[in-house]
């Protein structure tokens, strides 16, 4: 297996620059496998909405149908829970693709509740929680950061 990055993807789903699309499309419609990390699906639908301009259900269809090639395989969760995650995005307002994505691993990873302070995350099927307000106890000499 090899794997592909969202410079890949994207030339090969807009088909240009033209000769990097066709070097693209020689790599996604041959034989070889393929890992497709979950970012570059996520990373590939940013640039498809906001450097295209195509509409997210555009994008949905057209990642599904890269998704369910035989040679590719997902990195990071399997195909029937990315299939999911572009299914419950592409019905929900806004631009929930990252949502349902952190939402989808989140289930198949078991790790739930998902804890977040974004109110709408549950849209996504998965069972949310909001930090407390107050911090768990930290022990003695620890100092305070501030984490970027």
């Amino acid at each position: 297996m090899i794997g592909l990055d969202t410079s890949v993807v994207v030339r090969y789903l807009v088909g240009s620059p033209t000769g990097q699309a066709k070097r693209a499309a020689a790599l996604i419609d041959g034989s070889q496998q393929l890992g497709v990390p979950l970012v570059v699906l996520v990373e590939t639908a940013h640039v498809l909405r906001t450097q295209y301009g195509i509409p997210r259900s555009d994008v949905v269809t057209t990642l599904v149908d890269l998704i369910s090639r035989e040679n590719i395989e997902i990195l990071g969760l399997p195909k029937a829970e990315a299939h999911e995650a572009f299914v419950r995005a592409r019905a929900l307002p806004g631009s929930p693709i990252p949502d349902a994505f952190i939402a989808a691993t989140a289930r198949w990873a078991g790790a739930l509740p998902l804890y977040t302070f974004d109110e709408d995350l549950h849209r996504h099927g998965v069972p949310v929680a909001i930090p407390e307000a107050t911090p768990p106890a930290r022990p003695s000499g620890d100092i305070d950061e501030v984490r970027l």
